[in-house]
């Protein structure tokens, strides 16, 4: 074979590879690429609330988002929790010690508009997930619960206690040694402001008992900066006082919560 054929050999050989390649290429630009799959922003795996857990007598429920409003509160909610700083600031503080509280000085779980169900059946009622089932003296036997102190969900009332975000003798420590009766009874019945009452398990309730945020905070601590603010809006609602330590401790959570969705609280009727 000359050298001139070999050459021209050579040349076919190397452009039919470099045009298989193009070939080759051009085809795999058309095929489909694989998607990728996006990740969960930090801010939407922030807005997922916790599902409670059952206990052996509670049975699972989806978490409740609360909703907020009506004409008693005037449905404004504080998102950021500078509402709630800002009355926390408001409020007396008083390290006196004043003795003399007794329950019964709090006339509780009344009929004040008289429609057969007294204060403890009406919050059971308004804070059930499911249709309640109740007695002919309106006295509440099953539902759906949810209890945020310890994201329990229970479907027995007897389960439950209704508890006075702050508690009677923490008021009358606050202020209401010195309030009427008939104030007294007013704050003890409170349905005016959605968080004055709160249906939740007997059990944390009894850990409470009449401990403020300083002495005591719910077990489920992603409800901390709500339960503070709540506390605070209560407070302001009845112009109570706080104590030292407990204005220390009510700053602390409040200062490191981002947004607080609470609903203002507005001023409690006279009496």
């Amino acid at each position: 074979m000359s050298e001139n054929s070999s050459s021209r050999r050579t040349i076919i050989i190397t452009v039919s590879v470099i045009a298989a390649v193009l070939v080759l290429s051009w085809i795999g630009s058309l095929l489909p690429k694989p998607l990728s799959t996006p990740h969960a922003s930090s801010s939407a795996r922030a807005s997922i609330r916790p599902t409670p857990v059952a206990s052996a007598s509670a049975t699972p429920t989806p978490t409740p988002t609360p909703t907020p409003t009506g004409p008693a509160n005037g449905g404004v909610i504080d998102e950021t929790g500078a509402g709630f700083t800002a009355m926390l600031e408001q409020l007396p503080v008083d390290d006196a010690v004043h003795d003399g509280y007794e329950r019964d000085l709090f006339k509780h779980w009344t009929d004040a508009d008289h429609d057969g169900c007294d204060t403890r059946a009406e919050v059971l009622m308004l804070e059930a997930l499911s249709a309640v089932t109740h007695g002919s003296t309106c006295a509440v036997k099953e539902g759906s619960w949810w209890s945020s102190y310890d994201n329990l969900t229970y479907t027995i009332a007897s389960q439950l206690d209704v508890d006075h975000m702050v508690p009677l003798a923490e008021a009358w420590r606050s202020g209401a040694y010195a309030w009427s009766a008939s104030r007294r009874e007013a704050y003890a019945n409170d349905l005016g402001y959605e968080y004055s009452l709160v249906a939740v398990s007997a059990s944390s309730n009894r850990s409470k008992s009449d401990q403020d945020p300083a002495q005591w905070m719910p077990r489920f601590t992603d409800i901390a900066c709500s339960y503070a603010a709540e506390w605070v809006g209560v407070k302001f609602r009845w112009t109570l006082s706080v104590d030292s330590a407990e204005r220390g401790a009510l700053t602390r959570i409040l200062s490191g919560c981002g947004s607080i969705a609470v609903t203002l609280p507005t001023a409690a009727p006279s009496n």
